[in-house]
């Protein structure tokens, strides 16, 4: 302390010689007026000092009622929260023993309540699935509401509570056995919303007049669209008949799983989905396979023409040239006087002549039948090189992502056989038909050079 006072004087001391230095440069003259300055300077500064001493005091003495304050408000706050505690503890018992009077007077009644927070949750549920809710959107809120006062245990259900749950569970009954003609806002192919007729076929189905609709709901936002893509024309030939019809019975594709087999409907390829699996390898298939096709019916129409023709010659006495069996007895006719040696030339050369067409494209529909697996094979072959490509490049862990090459392998063999199998049963029925002409003209000519051998000898 002796130290502190030290230095304060000896700062006042300092600052009273700056003043008199100031003073002295403003006015002293003599040594006495310096000496008078610096008396006066040390007196400023010493009332200086005992103000700021005062001013010190009184803060400390503030500080310190401050201090005191707060420390009483902490005990008051202290005593509060014992009493609190203790009255937390007071209400958790009465609440045991108020809950325990409650189950005791409810009885039955709290199984009755448990079994309606059920159904109600469950119906929630069943009613945001089910079809009838696009004519009655708002039924989730009372049933919220409903589990919601349930849960809490802070009121119970009324009776109104229990008989609008009722009702409402036996209209859902009632509804879901009607088929219902309305007007709602549908979501088209394109995009576009429009406010279209559709039927409601119990809770089963909505179709319009474009087909069968879907219904989504999320977020209690409830929306009905479109199906990307119709299933086959069978069902959706159904559709229009429903929307013609008033009354009676109608013929309906009726999903009775409520959109799990339309979605499996919808989902799978159609015919052209998979051709285009196939790649060029399966157009290829199908150019090849159509080509064999054509020439085949046309062989087919050719020889059973020549078949006909050729059964009506050998009920006939002269030749006609509209046949193959004809032109070959118009030769021998044409020979007739003849030996035998010249006679079965001129029939030998005849039906050689006959043969190119009868055997005509025969050939071809045999290539075409063992091309076709072979081409099949090829395009198994390329898509295993491309499944094994996307293996190398992303791994195996989605099926996904192999699925194309793997496709575009079995549906190349795919056509390949279905191309094969027709071809071959083809090409039989038409070389029958071609072996059956030549048999008939080889076993002519035979008899006529027989008989003219016969008559020569």
């Amino acid at each position: 302390m002796k130290q502190l006072s030290l230095i304060i004087a000896a700062g006042l001391l300092s600052l009273g010689l700056a003043t008199a230095n100031a003073q002295d440069d403003e006015g002293a003259r003599t040594m006495g007026e310096l000496l008078r300055l610096i008396e006066q300077g040390q007196v400023r500064d010493s009332q200086e000092a005992r103000r700021r001493e005062s001013a010190f005091a009184q803060a400390k003495n503030k500080q310190q009622s401050l201090l005191n304050k707060a420390r009483a408000e902490r005990n008051r706050q202290e005593k509060l929260s014992t009493n609190l505690e203790q009255q937390f503890g007071t209400n958790q018992k009465k609440i045991i023993v108020a809950r325990q009077n409650l189950d005791e007077r409810l009885g039955a009644l709290k199984e009755l309540f448990g079994v309606l927070q059920t159904v109600s949750g469950d119906a929630q549920g069943r009613f945001d699935a089910s079809l009838t809710n696009i004519q009655f959107p708002n039924r989730s809120d009372f049933l919220v509401k409903l589990g919601s006062k349930m849960a809490g245990a802070s009121s119970l259900a009324s009776i109104e509570d229990i008989e609008k749950l009722w009702a409402m569970l036996q209209r859902e009954i009632y509804e879901t056995g009607r088929v219902v003609r309305f007007n709602h806002l549908v979501t088209q192919a394109n995009g576009k919303q429009e406010q279209t007729e559709i039927i409601r076929v119990g809770a089963f189905n909505i179709v319009s007049e474009n087909g069968y609709l879907k219904y989504d709901v999320q977020e209690g936002v409830i929306t009905v669209s479109e199906l990307a893509r119709q299933p086959e024309g069978r069902y959706t030939s159904t559709t229009g008949d429903m929307m013609d019809a008033n009354s009676g019975v109608v013929t309906f594709g009726l999903d009775v799983t409520r959109g799990t087999i339309l979605g499996l409907l919808v989902e799978s390829p159609t015919m052209r989905d998979r051709i285009e699996q196939g790649g060029i390898v399966g157009y290829c298939i199908i150019v090849l396979g159509f080509i064999g096709l054509f020439i085949a019916i046309w062989r087919l129409i050719g020889l059973s023409g020549d078949s006909r023709r050729v059964a009506a010659q050998l009920k006939r006495d002269t030749a006609s040239t509209d046949n193959p069996l004809g032109r070959v007895l118009a030769a021998y006719e044409s020979n007739v006087n003849a030996d035998t040696e010249t006679i079965e030339l001129k029939l030998s050369e005849a039906a050689l002549k006959e043969m190119p067409g009868l055997t005509k494209g025969l050939l071809f529909i045999k290539v075409v039948s063992a091309v076709a697996p072979l081409m099949g094979l090829l395009g198994t072959v390329t898509g295993m090189i491309k499944t094994f490509q996307v293996i190398t490049l992303y791994g195996a862990g989605d099926p996904k992502m192999m699925a194309g090459g793997i496709s575009q392998a079995l549906m190349t063999t795919v056509l390949g056989l279905v191309v094969a199998i027709p071809m071959v049963l083809l090409h039989t029925i038409v070389s029958g038909q071609s072996r059956k002409i030549v048999n008939i003209i080889q076993s002519q000519s035979a008899g006529l050079v027989a008989e003219h051998s016969e008559r020569k000898g």
